[in-house]
């Protein structure tokens, strides 16, 4: 393995029997970029900055974490049963929202808001009689609502 010729081997602690791969100064920790990572599945890759894929599971992930691709990370490394495998992982900087880098600007934002409060208005003046909207009208509005909701979010 072309990682192994690279790196000295130690016996890290509290891993049964897999080796961590270290570098040549001790206190160099490996970095990469995470390829993909399926968090129903709880796994993915990294592409490691000395151009290995290194195995990623979600226990080595701190609690609550799924990694985006291409968010960079630091982490251990461990002589998996099929290869290298990611270590303690810690994602050093967040990788920018594409919804974030795509969402209307402030001002178009503004004027939808604007409009969903004369639709809501509607819709409570409507209730207030007694009166739900129909099926398909229902359906718009909910749309509306979560598209909304979406942006803001971002």
């Amino acid at each position: 393995m072309a990682h192994e010729s690279r790196r000295r081997r130690a016996v890290a602690p509290g891993t049964l029997g897999l080796h961590q791969f270290r570098g040549e100064n001790e206190d160099e920790v490996p970095t990469g970029k995470v390829k993909w990572f399926d968090a129903e599945r709880g796994f993915g890759f990294i592409a490691s900055d000395e151009g290995d894929e290194v195995f990623l599971h979600a226990s080595a992930l701190p609690e609550g974490v799924v990694p985006k691709p291409g968010s960079k990370v630091e982490f251990g490394v461990a002589d998996g049963r099929r290869g290298p495998q990611a270590l303690q992982v810690s994602l050093l900087e967040p990788v920018a929202s594409v919804a974030r880098t795509q969402r209307k600007p402030a001002e178009d934002m503004a004027v939808i808001v604007e409009d969903l409060i004369k639709v809501l208005d509607r819709v409570g003046n409507d209730l207030r009689r007694g009166r739900y909207p129909d099926r398909s009208t229902g359906q718009k509005y909910a749309s509306l609502l979560r598209a909304v909701a979406t942006d803001l979010e971002a």
